[in-house]
């Protein structure tokens, strides 16, 4: 979506009534077993939202696991993952692949759950789960991908268009609340959403992977 203005304009639309972006991955991607994005089946570390070789890939989640440096590897995990025991999966993985490349996702989440301390892999989310996310976050890009966006989806907003964004994980939302906070200062949009909306109970309940969905949105002005 960082070519939303490029989209708009080929298919030529001046303004639009709304933008809805939705930074989750698709149940579809997640249950491809070439993905790599599942630590449930033994996938090749691939984590790409498009096709090989396509834009949307920046770094080949492979090389990242298998060749960068540890202290590379941890600001990865540490800052996208916002992982407390980066610095002892780092030295999981660096010890593992020094006898071999680590191949694929299930093999790579088995050496972080034994990284991490015994009442950590018992918790509510698998222990592999903010690895695995800072891994697919590097990979494409994906923040500096939304910083680029957002304010695209703002200026191609038709006066009383809708700006609406469902993230799944802090990262993200900071973005996107800080986005529409300046421009509500600048007097461009109104935000609709004073809290964040999360699901509900009943949701969750039928939609499991609802649970970490933040919504908020804003009107042009």
């Amino acid at each position: 979506f960082k070519n939303l203005s490029a989209i708009i304009n080929q298919i030529g639309l001046e303004k639009v009534d709304g933008v809805v972006f939705d930074l989750g991955l698709s149940s579809a991607q997640l249950e491809d077993a070439t993905r790599g994005f599942s630590f449930n089946s033994a996938a090749t570390l691939n984590m790409e939202f498009g096709s090989r070789n396509q834009e949307s890939r920046i770094r080949n989640t492979e090389e990242i696991v298998n060749k960068f440096k540890p202290e590379e590897l941890e600001k990865i995990i540490r800052e996208y993952g916002e992982e407390r025991f980066a610095k002892k999966i780092v030295g999981a993985i660096i010890k593992a692949r020094q006898t071999k490349p680590i191949a694929d996702s299930r093999e790579l989440a088995a050496i972080i759950s034994q990284a991490v301390p015994a009442r950590y892999r018992y918790g509510r989310i698998h222990p592999a789960t903010r690895t695995f996310q800072a891994l697919r976050i590097a990979t494409n890009d994906e923040l500096t991908n939304l910083k680029v966006a957002l304010p695209q989806a703002a200026d191609a907003l038709a006066a009383a268009g809708r700006l609406v964004i469902i993230s799944y994980h802090s990262l993200e939302d900071r973005i996107v609340k800080w986005f529409l906070r300046e421009r509500q200062n600048q007097g461009t949009v109104k935000i609709l959403t004073k809290k964040v909306v999360t699901a509900t109970k009943a949701e969750m309940k039928n939609n499991p992977r609802a649970r970490s969905a933040k919504l908020r949105a804003a009107v042009k002005k």
